[in-house]
């Protein structure tokens, strides 16, 4: 997941820069969602984690 929230990040970036204004704000809110799903996620499996452990 966080490999595609990098991945749409560098697509905003390149579109940025060519002047793609609205490729490249489409693709940042994409990244921006991946992103956010990878960290509740990752919080969630750490947490469990230390759950299980007790």
């Amino acid at each position: 997941m966080l490999y595609y929230a990098v991945v749409f990040f560098v697509i905003a970036i390149i579109a940025g820069v060519l002047g793609f204004g609205g490729i490249a704000a489409g693709a940042a809110s994409i990244a921006k969602i991946l992103f956010l799903i990878f960290i509740v996620l990752a919080v969630l499996a750490l947490l469990s984690g230390a759950f299980r452990r007790k």
